[in-house]
């Protein structure tokens, strides 16, 4: 079964909580400069009428369907997993090039200075194929991030975007 990351920003009040998950289950040590996949993000944006709006956002790996970073790699280090759908790494031959950082339209591959390889969330393909929830969503209390079957996504986002347009037109019934 193939899983989905799914943010629901007006559920988040960036606390930073699943960077925390992400930084305990992979055993980044900030003080020597490592920094986890997952980063938390808050923007203030003035609305037209003056008022202010805080927009929260945490965002690691998108694990794209068409990975770039997969491509990139000259020696094959990344690859998709077949049961999760998650873009994973195995970097025991990383040269580290740094080709797919730069492939990465999000930045999720990165440099790890202390051994000269690239690092990136794996969306903690092991945990889920274990049956357990992502250590970033086990983390969040708001339940502002999840983890989902691709299918299960799919269905409510199609729901989602129908609902939108059915309001929009003005096709609802009352």
């Amino acid at each position: 079964m193939k899983y989905t990351f799914v943010f629901n920003p007006d559920l988040c009040s960036s606390c930073s909580s699943c960077v925390i998950g992400c930084m305990d289950q992979n055993d980044f040590d900030p003080e020597s400069g490592d920094l986890p996949f997952r980063k938390t993000f808050q923007n203030e944006i003035e609305l037209a009428d003056g008022s202010h709006y805080s927009a929260y956002i945490s965002a690691a790996c998108m694990h794209c369907v068409d990975a770039p970073c997969i491509d990139a790699c000259p020696v094959g280090c990344l690859s998709k997993d077949p049961e999760t759908g998650f873009t994973v790494y195995d970097n025991t031959n990383c040269i580290g090039c740094k080709s797919c950082a730069m492939a990465c339209p999000f930045g999720a591959p990165r440099y790890r200075k202390s051994d000269g390889k690239m690092v990136k969330c794996d969306g903690c393909n092991e945990r889920v194929k274990a049956g357990l929830k992502p250590a970033c969503v086990k983390a969040c209390s708001f339940g502002a991030l999840q983890c989902v079957p691709e299918e299960e996504f799919l269905a409510e986002g199609s729901a989602k975007a129908c609902n939108v347009l059915i309001d929009q037109l003005g096709l609802r019934r009352k």
